[in-house]
């Protein structure tokens, strides 16, 4: 089966990495600059492809070749890469995270008779299918909370934070108004509000605030109480709401010394060097998803935790390896034929397939991302 993964980042490379460790794959990887193809080890046998792949025709050729497609590009891109790839016909997973509304490609994915599984990472991603599956169990869910965080092992001053995936992406999560569910309503709260402070065994004090992290699951998930928060190490809120306020991450182009500027390539252009995650520099992804209900009239809590850390040993850092592997154990649940609902699929209705839910948690397991599972009765 030939495989073809768009972009060779910092996720892309890994993902196409544990593909091609699989014999029934022959995988390829695409990406616009041929020095990213650096991260891909002599390894593997795994086809280094030039392209442009903002180019819808160049895009659509380029998948005609292959029998599924993992994507993997810049979330601004990722909507028009999506849609090109579903025009093509190709069962496909993404974990882009665009910030367009998928099931506007639904009817599209369905008329081409295909699956198109979205927003497939650790969060969104695992913690939608575990927040699902939980929530599935109970005769009535009340509550879920969802606090996750991609986070630099070794804390330097002043930002105290690299970014493990797509710094422009990581931006959007300080800017974006979050929503979430209060008393069965879409609320809309400031980013980086509602700040908390939260204690995390084997990483210590994080602060959580909200941002906008819900996605599909306020649609399709009956719960009259949820809410996602991002972790990061106290003391960073408040210097990212400072450069915000400031109007350091505004896209308005404003004149300086007779030229147009927009403040955030600025930002950009100063903040991103210090954000870099270095080859060898450690990370660790912690995660807690915590779904409150009652079963038969009982209450009863399911809270999923998770801590995974760099892998010293491959050399693939945390964010990579819980995004990424979750996304190629997707992957081989179409390949199995384990799940093949046709049109858009973001991750919650997996949630709803057990044997998919097993299937994901035990290949994740088996690279040692291993989700902790807790039930309490009260």
């Amino acid at each position: 089966m030939r495989i073809i993964v768009l972009g060779c980042g910092l996720v892309g490379a890994p993902m196409a990495m544990d593909l091609a460790r699989d014999h029934q794959f022959d995988v390829s990887i695409a990406d616009i600059n041929q020095k990213q193809f650096a991260r891909i080890t002599e390894d593997y046998p795994i086809q280094k492809i030039e392209t442009d792949l903002s180019d819808p025709k160049l895009l659509k050729d380029l998948v005609q070749d292959h029998d599924m497609v993992l994507s993997a590009v810049p979330g601004f891109m990722g909507f028009q890469t999506l849609k090109s790839i579903i025009e093509s016909g190709k069962d496909v997973v993404d974990i882009s995270f665009f910030p367009e509304d998928p099931f506007r490609l639904n009817q599209l994915a369905l008329d081409n008779n295909l699956t198109a599984i979205m927003d497939f990472g650790v969060a969104p991603g695992m913690s939608y299918i575990l927040a699902a599956f939980a929530a599935k169990k109970m005769s009535k869910c009340q509550k879920i909370a969802i606090y996750v965080g991609g986070l630099p092992k070794l804390r330097t001053y002043p930002f105290e934070y690299k970014a493990v995936f797509s710094p422009i992406d990581v931006i959007e999560e300080y800017t974006r108004p979050s929503r979430i569910k209060e008393h069965n309503e879409i609320v809309i709260k400031p980013a980086l509000s509602e700040l908390e402070l939260l204690d995390f065994e084997g990483v210590g004090t994080l602060e959580a605030f909200n941002s906008d992290g819900l996605r599909s699951l306020l649609q399709t998930v009956d719960c009259p109480e949820m809410i996602e928060k991002t972790l990061r190490y106290p003391g960073h809120v408040e210097k990212m709401k400072l450069l915000r306020d400031m109007g350091l991450f505004s896209h308005e182009e404003i004149d300086v010394n007779g030229k147009s500027v927009k403040p955030i390539d600025l930002t950009a252009k100063l903040m991103f060097p210090m954000w870099e995650l270095k080859a060898g520099e450690e990370d660790l992804t912690v995660m807690k998803v915590i779904v409150s209900g009652e079963i038969n009239g009982k209450a009863i809590t399911y809270t999923y935790d998770l801590l995974d850390t760099y892998d010293a040993s491959t050399k693939v850092h945390s964010m990579a390896r819980t995004t990424g592997y979750t996304a190629t154990m997707a992957i081989r649940m179409l390949a199995s034929k384990l799940y093949n609902k046709k049109g858009i699929s973001p991750p919650e209705y997996i949630g709803n397939y057990p044997e998919c839910v097993q299937f994901l948690l035990d290949g994740l397991k088996e690279r040692n991302v291993i989700y902790k599972e807790r039930v309490r009765e009260d």
